[in-house]
């Protein structure tokens, strides 16, 4: 099961600055992210989101792949493969994309959109849906990195880990608005 981690900065660059690192350790197995968000909240209060995985994108990508295959295909029945691929690649990408922007993956967009109106001007916070980690690599990689606790679905236990590794001096920190979802409900 995914665990869900909002970690919120003082700094609008420091949660894309977060992310390019964990990206890295991703490359390296040490983290299985299934979403990352970034959220900063700009001098003027507005907000920008940034989706780890473009769906539009990738719906065209496979849409355009299988088409060209199926249009391939048929266009073989009809002795003109070229043109079925074509018109087959066309047609596959444009539905693929339509369906990309159409579909919801990994951190439910609510909840961001109802996290990230809560973060002060100047700021940042960081989603991140976790299949899999090597926690006390990830743990000791991030000490010291001063994020407070939003939101996560992480055992008390692990909370308070979490906690104690991203406080300057490694002592518990008292966090701003952890809550675990459940004890939102």
């Amino acid at each position: 099961m995914s665990e869900l981690i909002v970690l919120g900065f003082d700094e609008t660059d420091k949660a894309d600055s977060i992310l390019n690192r964990l990206s890295t350790l991703e490359k390296e197995y040490l983290i299985d992210l299934e979403d990352a968000v970034v959220a900063v909240r700009d001098s003027t209060g507005k907000v920008r989101l940034k989706q780890s995985v473009n769906l539009t994108s990738m719906g065209a990508a496979r849409g355009g792949l299988s088409g060209a295959l199926w249009g391939s295909l048929v266009g073989l029945l009809f002795l003109n493969p070229l043109a079925g691929m074509v018109v087959g690649g066309a047609f596959g990408a444009g539905s693929g994309a339509l369906a990309g922007s159409m579909t919801d993956y990994g951190i439910d967009d609510d909840l961001i959109k109802k996290l990230a109106d809560t973060i002060p001007v100047n700021t940042s916070a960081l989603f991140l849906l976790i299949r899999k980690v090597q926690p006390e690599k990830i743990l000791e990689e991030f000490k010291g990195e001063r994020a407070r606790i939003l939101r996560t679905s992480l055992s008390p236990e692990q909370e308070k880990r979490l906690r104690e590794a991203l406080s300057a001096d490694g002592a518990t920190a008292t966090p701003t608005g952890s809550q675990s979802p459940a004890a939102a409900s």
